[in-house]
């Protein structure tokens, strides 16, 4: 665990809208509803949390109300006080159209939270990777190693249509020796969870050095642009992790979590997941209601058929209504007797009764926020 005021965290809750284009129309990445309950921005911010990291910086670009009302003060993750505590950085940088293109960018419109800060490192996330690893563990094995700048890395099977993937090559030291972005290749490959760690320090100095030359891109003109010029060492994290790059991984990262070995590994004891306290009574189901491996938040009414669903708060599915491989966000309505298979529908979605909606598990049908049927 890492020792008080040793390192401060940073997360960058827009750096990957892009992907999800139809989840982030009026919202960041940061703030997408996932598990029934949670947000996004939940698993890194609880993750510091529990690293003993108690100084967080949130780096915002466009679209950030609903982030601002999930997260608030920060009471949930115990970051509401006077020394450190949960600070909201503005979305501005120091470039001509206000607006970063990149990480390196951010960080220098973040420049005087960097100044200010007497930690003596920073780790970095962004809001994409579904996990729930320990900081101290990664900047324990940063401090030994004496990297520049370590990179937390996953197995997983790459096939090469993924959004903003850098795969990362290594010694057998563990030190960064080849980084490709986006290549069209397919198999098993160590990818970059997008979590960094580095010295204050050094930090401070990649950014000068960077906004001197226009440089706004980490991943292109510092990880793989310097990888033989700086120690860059890899952290594999063994750990369970979902990465969200387009819709469909959206959705399987969702419906991964009907499997209970995967909840487990995800929700530890150890490590809770932090979110909004929402004050709703719990589910309430009608006589005929029938509900197979699915998950409930409360709030919900359920009077009709739910199977192999998550369902989030506050949701009201009529009766004889059958919904089925579907993510149903918070508030949605569900008239009777409508039939919903592979369909993912936003915040306040309204269905008319006798509605048939269908996707598919590699297409599945999204319904907008708020939209009425």
């Amino acid at each position: 665990m890492i020792s008080n005021n040793k390192a401060i965290g940073l997360i960058f809750a827009s750096m990957h809208d892009n992907s999800v284009i139809d989840l982030t129309k009026k919202r960041t990445m940061g703030s997408i509803p996932f598990g029934g309950r949670y947000r996004l921005i939940d698993f890194p911010l609880s993750n510091m949390v529990n690293s003993n990291i108690n100084e967080v910086g949130v780096i915002t670009k466009s679209n950030y109300g609903s982030l601002l009302d999930h997260i608030g003060s920060g009471r949930e993750w115990d970051l509401s006080r006077k020394s450190g505590g949960l600070h909201l950085l503005p979305p501005f940088s120091q470039v001509d159209n206000g607006m970063y293109r990149g990480r390196l960018e951010a960080l220098n419109g973040v420049w005087e939270f960097l100044v200010h800060s007497h930690a003596e490192y920073v780790v970095m996330s962004d809001c994409d990777i579904v996990t729930t690893i320990d900081y101290g563990d990664v900047l324990e094995k940063h401090i030994e190693s004496g990297a520049d700048i370590t990179v937390v890395t996953g197995k997983t099977f790459f096939d090469g249509s993924k959004a903003h993937a850098m795969i990362v090559g290594c010694d057998d030291s563990g030190r960064v020796n080849d980084i490709m972005i986006n290549p069209k290749m397919s198999g098993e490959c160590n990818v970059c969870l997008n979590m960094f760690v580095m010295s204050n320090a050094f930090l401070k100095q990649i950014v000068t050095e960077s906004a001197s030359r226009g440089y706004y891109s980490m991943s292109r003109d510092i990880l793989q642009a310097d990888k033989d010029k700086y120690k860059i060492m890899a952290y594999e994290h063994k750990g369970y992790f979902s990465k969200i790059d387009n819709m469909v991984s959206y959705y399987d990262a969702n419906m991964a979590l009907l499997d209970s070995d995967n909840r487990n590994a995800l929700f530890t004891k150890a490590a809770p997941i932090y979110t909004k306290i929402r004050d709703n009574g719990s589910v309430r189901y009608g006589i005929e209601a029938k509900v197979k491996n699915s998950l409930l938040a409360d709030g919900c009414i359920i009077e009709g058929t739910v199977e192999n669903c998550v369902i989030c708060r506050g949701v009201r599915i009529g009766k004889d209504a059958v919904v089925k491989n579907s993510i149903i966000m918070q508030d949605t309505r569900i008239a009777d007797k409508c039939n919903i298979d592979y369909v993912i529908t936003d915040k306040n979605v309204e269905i008319g009764e006798s509605k048939t909606l269908t996707g598919s598990s590699s297409y599945p049908l999204y319904i907008g926020k708020g939209a009425q049927l």
